[in-house]
């Protein structure tokens, strides 16, 4: 009992202090959505669907990337838009990647769903 009172003691003492050092850590958005952009790359293949804070969607591939905004570029017209990393809500990557992933955990479950049917279906002609 002596124990459980001390621990809550000392719970009730770091929590405050681990708030202040967690809101220290906080992030700014537009940093965030810098990151992103800069994860995806430059050129034709870093294709992506920004979404704007004000609902707007933006589909193309970044031109280019600078401190205080990017470019992207729409690619049926070629037409640019410039773009300030504070106006961005959400920034999606359209590469491709993870239709090719569903397709791989699709498949990889129904191999081991048929290999685990097959597999019961023997042990139960041995018996």
């Amino acid at each position: 009992m002596k124990r459980i009172s001390c621990l809550l003691s000392l719970m009730l003492i770091l929590t405050p202090a681990a708030h202040v050092f967690a809101a220290g850590q906080k992030t700014n958005h537009s940093d965030h959505v810098k990151k992103n952009v800069a994860k995806l790359g430059v050129g034709s293949k870093a294709r992506a669907t920004i979404t704007l804070n004000n609902g707007t969607k933006v589909k193309g591939y970044v031109y280019s990337a600078g401190d205080q905004d990017f470019i992207i570029r729409d690619r049926k017209t070629d037409a640019s838009t410039t773009i300030r990393y504070g106006d961005v809500r959400n920034v999606d990557d359209n590469r491709g990647h993870r239709n090719a992933w569903l397709a791989v955990i699709i498949v990889g479950i129904g191999a081991a769903v048929t290999l685990g049917a097959v597999y019961g279906a023997i042990l139960r002609n041995e018996r």
